[in-house]
């Protein structure tokens, strides 16, 4: 079955709406998505990365599952919360990984390449998220970029949507966010 975006829009919409059976044909068709995406960016791990692909698309999942006051815009608008939800969900992850080892060391992943933020070095998750969340009080938009670029993988064109702005917009806060974040995490 093929479906086009307009289609899993109007069931994000009829879902809001409360009508449980788009809900119920939505589940299998987002899941997939939600599934490739986990899976792509838990490839960017550190090796022996503890949290599974499996398991961290079910956690996403449950918490997408549970909004119960969002109005889903589009599908676009759908991945940027599930982008949100996988950020705090690796943050949480490496918080208790790193609390069990009692101040051991902390928690690293390896950024893709095509960030082109970090080429090539370990970054500290909760670092990034520090860091994130000060571009956040400088320039929201930025921070919303690169989460949805880099923790949910939506293209320029999806992230323009979401954030309601063209893409040469967004392509120069992508930009502006990389060298900012180069900076301050250098």
């Amino acid at each position: 079955m093929t479906l086009t975006s307009h289609s899993v829009t109007q069931m994000l919409l009829d879902w809001s709406e409360g009508d449980r059976e788009a809900l119920d044909k939505l589940i299998p068709i987002v899941y997939g998505e939600l599934r490739l995406r986990a899976a792509r960016y838990l490839r960017r791990e550190r090796p022996g990365h503890t949290l599974q692909t499996t398991a961290l698309i079910h956690e996403t999942y449950l918490r997408l599952v549970e909004q119960k006051k969002v109005q889903w815009q589009n599908r676009a608008h759908f991945f940027a919360i599930a982008a949100q939800l996988m950020r705090r969900i690796l943050v949480d992850h490496a918080r208790q990984r790193d609390a069990a080892k009692r101040g051991g060391a902390d928690f690293t992943l390896t950024l893709d390449e095509a960030m082109g933020v970090f080429a090539g070095r370990d970054v500290n998750l909760m670092a990034l998220d520090e860091t994130l969340t000060k571009l956040a009080e400088i320039d929201p938009r930025q921070s919303r970029v690169v989460e949805l670029r880099y923790f949910s993988g939506l293209s320029i064109e999806e992230t323009a949507e979401v954030l309601g702005v063209s893409p040469a917009t967004v392509k120069l806060d992508w930009s502006m966010a990389k060298a900012w974040l180069r900076r301050e995490m250098s």
